[in-house]
């Protein structure tokens, strides 16, 4: 700076000096907007009266309590298939071992089918006499045995196919009780479920803060209220009295995944700026 003035002379000093000072002047003016913007809310006014800050949770502090619920649909891949097989004979054994074949060849159908012996789990057993009732009084006429098979079918559209099969080679005695479709990996739907959930808590939350002249505060609880439930759909016995059992049809059991919901439901609790 100093031989920049010696070539302008004493007037171009002054001139010179005269724009550091200005220049000096506008920088103070920038660092202050600047720490400022930096410091935020606990900054103090030059009137002197303190802006407003966030109300935050805990003391005395009033809350918002909301709670919202989303719903995302989707196609299931995964079919769960409960199945009965039921025997009977003149003694408990000979029932036993009747219905441990059937068991067996059911297993091995299954797994021609898709499913692994991992798919397959033995889920009840049950042997129980058969009565008659004559006016003498109760008779066991023989024993019943029911072996409850459930299975874990992955593919959907092969699902009927596995189910024919079964029906096929156990013939009068096959029974399903139920099938219940699902999702092989159901975290795509169930977040996209728990987002809309988040998006109309918070929408409730801006509306009724706004309508009652506040502003919402801190975020100080989020709770995910979500309890999961498959649907069931229950299935009969699919021999009937003097048929056959198998499905006479070339087609196999036709299965329809269709779509399947899924819903969350969150409770949110905001802190509430009184202040406004």
């Amino acid at each position: 700076m100093t031989e920049t003035f010696a070539e302008s002379g004493d007037s171009g000093a002054k001139r010179a000096h005269g724009a550091s000072r200005l220049t000096v002047t506008g920088l103070a003016v920038g660092a202050l907007a600047i720490g400022g913007a930096a410091l935020g809310l606990s900054v103090s006014n030059a009137g002197g009266s303190p802006t407003t800050t966030r109300a935050t949770c805990g003391g005395s502090t009033p809350t918002l309590t909301v709670q919202g619920s989303g719903t995302a649909t989707g196609t299931p891949d995964v079919l769960t298939a409960i199945l009965q097989i039921n025997t009977s004979a003149g003694t408990a054994s000979a029932a036993l071992s009747q219905d441990n074949a059937k068991v067996a060849a059911t297993v091995f159908a299954l797994t021609q089918h898709g499913a692994t012996k991992a798919d397959i789990q033995t889920t009840d057993l049950t042997v129980q006499p058969n009565y008659a009732y004559p006016k003498s009084g109760p008779v066991i006429t023989g024993y019943a045995v029911s072996n409850t098979v459930t299975a874990t079918l992955h593919h959907t559209k092969t699902a009927g196919a596995a189910i024919d099969a079964v029906v096929n080679v156990t013939g009068n005695a096959a029974q399903i009780s139920s099938l219940t479709f699902s999702f092989n990996n159901p975290a795509g739907v169930e977040d996209k479920a728990r987002t809309d959930a988040v998006k109309q808590a918070v929408s409730h939350a801006r509306a009724i803060a706004s309508a009652s002249g506040h502003q919402l505060g801190a975020l100080c609880s989020l709770t995910d209220q979500t309890q999961s439930t498959q649907p069931i759909l229950p299935y009969g016995n699919f021999a009937e009295s003097g048929t056959s059992a198998s499905l006479a049809s070339p087609a196999s059991v036709p299965v329809e995944a269709g779509t399947q919901s899924e819903t969350d439901q969150v409770k949110m609790v905001y802190a509430i700026d009184e202040s406004k």
